[in-house]
Order: structure tokens, then C-alpha cells, then sequence
């Protein structure tokens, strides 16, 4: 059954301050579609944005079955799945839980973990084993069913990719051990690497319990003195159960995320693309698959809107040909394309919130590679922008805003009226 309500959580740089619980979790599922002007919409979570070729392919038969056929990557490295038909609701759910992309009815939209997309590939630190098992035990936590579609888990390799991302929950690789974060705390705790994963499940349920008096969806909601309450009950909690927990110690978040330049990484160990504003074509899709199948079996989603494609490149050669045909494709491989730290929300016609079409007004204004990335948004809302240091598009009634954000800061806007050149001109100054 289809429900009125927005696709996403206000940004906290718009108006209106934390958001707090007013009435029901409004994130969309796949069992509880959002209906846009496109369509009813789908988001299928997909923890630490891990694919095999074959859950790529049922994907991609999803929405060729029941939407426009395009896949939308998130930047929390799911998939959205646009112009459903309202009454697929049902033979959607049987097709995703068919290929284990639907593991719990109850906890569907809880699955938001994010993990470095490069762990174990460039030297690093492998995650699979915190996420598959991070995953399974919050699919099994009966108060994890009451996270909401907004709260989010981070696994970090320790390069600080992910833990920029400003995660309510955060493991950090740290030698034989982790770290945990609690939101955007400066203090971490170190851990024993195998208690990761039952620490950070037992975070968010002890964020439970703070928030249902405060109202809160997300950690950085709290107050701030029942944010460090929070902290300190987890780290008790863990040394009474298991003697687990060192002290507190000084490790700001990351300000800026690096994520996954586009191109080959390791010797090659992987390569890279990102997605031209996150909209994937199903050739596109079916390339990237057999890619994938070709080199390794595996797609990793990130939350920049790319995708690493782990595998046995064996020579240069073989990774240069890949990246190739993905060019040819109309996909990212290199950092100097114009499209390179681009991104959109929908816009018009997709949302009726929208002010513009903002995703063909960023095409219009691409051009020299910017230092910044820069992100379009057809309202206040801003839904899906990017984290850290970025410029802010926002299409107004008279045209669009344009400003400089660092982190929760953003420079005085500069209005810019709605002139093709102008506008470019401004987008291209600002990103430089």
C-alpha cells in the first residue's frame, strides 16, 4: 500500500533544526513505497553496498518488471528503484526475498550500513566479516526493528572515508582492535575487533532507550548531555559484560570524505567508476554485471554514487580494457571528467517538491573539473547531498542559491537568476 510522505529526512543545513519524532518513520522500503510524480518509489537497502552479479541481476529485473528500468544509487550506497507501479508492492517483496536482498520483513529499513568501499583491497583491512555480521545481528535484534530509516552504521577500514559520513554509529579498524563512535562525538573507545560489531548493535539499542523520551530519529538529535550519556552507558555496558572497553581517547571525525577516485586501485585490485548524477541505465546495469562476473563476482556500491568493482585484474591491460568499455558506457574512470563531483537531487519531473530540473540544468552547467564537488538540489530539502565540504545548488523561486558549505557552516548565499550562462558561470567559480 502506497503512503503519502517525503522521500528523506529534511538536511539539517535547511530550516526547522533537528528532526525529532512527530508521527511515523517516514523513509521508504521496499515494503512501504514512497509515491513521487514519476511513480511509486522503491529503496532497497544493501549493507556496506555488497552486491553478487546474481542480486545485481535481480535488481536490475525489478525495476525493468515493475519501473522505469533505471537503477538510482543513494548516497548511503543503496538502490532506488523509480516509476513502480503502485499495486507491485507484493510481487516486489517475493522477487527481492527470492535473491536475499530481503532477509527480514521486520528490519528491512534498519539495514543502513555504510562500509570503505576499497577495505581489503588496497592493503587495507577487510570488513566482510563486521558487515555480514553486523548485518545479522541487527536482522535478529527485536528493538533493532525500531531503528529508523534514518539512523546509520559505519564501517571504516581506518582511512576515514566512511567515518566522515557522519554515521550514528561508527567502527573504525585500528591495528588488532577498533574504535568506536558514537555520532559525531571527538571521543572514540577501543575495542577488541571481534566485540564490533555486538558494540555498535549495542549503541544503537542503548540510543533507543535515550531516545524515547528526547523524540529523536538519530543520534546527533539528542541533547547534548543525554548524547554523552549515551557514550558512557555503552562503554559500562561492555565492561561489564565482557571486560571489553579502553578509555575514552581524542579522534575527531574526519571533515571531508575521499572517496574511490575513478580508475583502476591496488595492482590493479580493483576499479573504480562513479555515476553520472547516480542514474544507471539497465546497459549500463548489464555492463557492470558482466564486468563483475569477468573479474571477481562482486559490485560494491558507494556512498559517493560510484561503484568499485573488485577482481583478479591480472594485467594493467585487463583493467584498462574494462574501464574502457565503462567509458564508452557513459560511466566515470578517470578524476579529470567534467562530470566528476556532480550530483543532483531528482528534481522535476520526478518530484513534485522540486522548484526546477535540477539534474539537466547540472549537465547544462558542467564544465572544468572543480576542487569542490557541487551538488543541485530543487528545494530546501536538499535530499541525498553530499557530507563535509561541498557547493550547495539550490533552485529557488526566482532561481537558485548558490553557497560554500563546510560541515554544518555555510558561507552567506549568492543569488544567481535563472540564466543558463550565469548560473554556470557562478557553479564554475564557487567549485574553484
Amino acid at each position: 500500500m502506497l503512503a503519502a510522505m517525503p522521500d528523506s529526512a529534511p538536511s539539517p543545513l535547511s530550516a526547522g533544526g533537528p528532526a525529532l519524532r512527530g508521527g511515523g518513520d517516514a523513509c521508504p522500503g521496499t515494503l512501504r513505497l514512497h509515491r513521487a510524480d514519476d511513480g511509486a518509489l522503491a529503496r532497497v537497502r544493501v549493507p556496506g553496498g555488497v552486491l553478487s552479479a546474481d542480486r545485481a541481476d535481480a535488481l536490475l529485473a525489478a525495476a525493468e518488471r515493475f519501473g522505469d528500468g533505471e537503477l538510482h544509487l543513494t548516497s548511503r550506497g543503496n538502490v532506488q528503484l523509480r516509476g513502480l507501479d503502485a499495486a507491485c508492492g507484493g510481487a516486489l517483496a517475493e522477487l527481492l526475498t527470492a535473491a536475499g536482498l530481503l532477509p527480514s520483513a521486520a528490519h528491512e529499513r534498519a539495514r543502513n550500513i555504510v562500509a570503505s568501499p576499497l577495505a581489503g583491497l588496497d592493503g587495507s583491512p577487510a570488513l566482510s566479516g563486521w558487515l555480514s555480521e553486523l548485518d545479522g545481528l541487527v536482522c535478529g535484534s527485536a528493538a533493532a526493528a525500531s531503528l529508523s530509516g534514518r539512523f546509520l552504521f559505519a564501517l571504516d577500514d581506518g582511512r576515514g572515508d566512511v567515518d566522515a559520513l557522519g554515521a550514528d554509529v561508527t567502527l573504525i579498524a585500528a591495528g588488532d582492535g577498533c574504535l568506536l563512535r558514537i555520532g559525531a562525538e571527538d571521543e572514540v573507545f577501543r575495542i577488541p575487533a571481534g566485540d564490533g560489531p555486538r558494540a555498535a548493535l549495542l549503541a544503537a539499542g542503548t540510543f533507543l532507550r535515550a531516545a524515547r523520551d528526547s523524540g529523536a530519529w538519530r543520534v546527533k538529535d539528542l541533547p547534548d548531555e543525554v548524547r554523552a550519556a549515551v557514550g558512557a552507558d555503552v562503554r559500562a555496558e561492555l565492561v561489564r559484560t565482557a571486560g571489553a572497553a579502553g578509555p575514552a581517547v581524542r579522534r575527531p571525525r574526519p571533515r571531508t570524505a575521499a572517496p574511490p577516485a575513478p580508475g583502476p586501485h591496488g595492482s590493479p585490485d580493483a576499479i573504480s567508476v562513479d555515476v553520472p548524477l547516480g542514474r544507471l541505465t539497465p546497459a549500463q546495469w548489464r555492463l557492470l554485471t558482466k564486468t563483475a562476473r569477468r573479474h571477481g563476482d562482486e559490485l560494491r556500491l558507494t556512498p559517493w554514487r560510484g561503484i568499485v568493482v573488485p577482481g583478479a585484474f591480472r594485467r594493467p591491460k585487463d583493467a584498462a580494457d574494462a574501464l574502457g568499455a565503462l567509458a564508452a558506457a557513459g560511466l566515470i574512470t578517470a578524476p579529470d571528467s567534467p562530470w566528476a563531483g556532480v550530483g543532483a537531487c531528482i528534481g522535476r519531473p520526478g518530484c513534485a517538491k522540486s522548484l526546477s530540473d535540477v539534474r539537466a540544468e547540472a549537465g547544462a552547467a558542467v564544465g572544468p573539473v572543480g576542487r569542490l564537488p557541487v551538488y543541485w538540489s530543487g528545494c530546501e530539502r536538499r535530499c541525498g547531498h553530499p557530507h563535509g565540504e561541498w557547493i550547495d545548488v539550490v533552485a529557488t523561486p526566482d532561481g537558485h542559491r548558490v553557497a560554500h558549505v563546510r560541515g554544518e557552516h555555510r558561507d552567506p548565499r549568492a543569488a544567481v537568476r535563472n540564466d543558463p550562462a550565469e548560473l554556470a558561470a557562478a557553479v564554475a567559480a564557487a567549485r574553484a
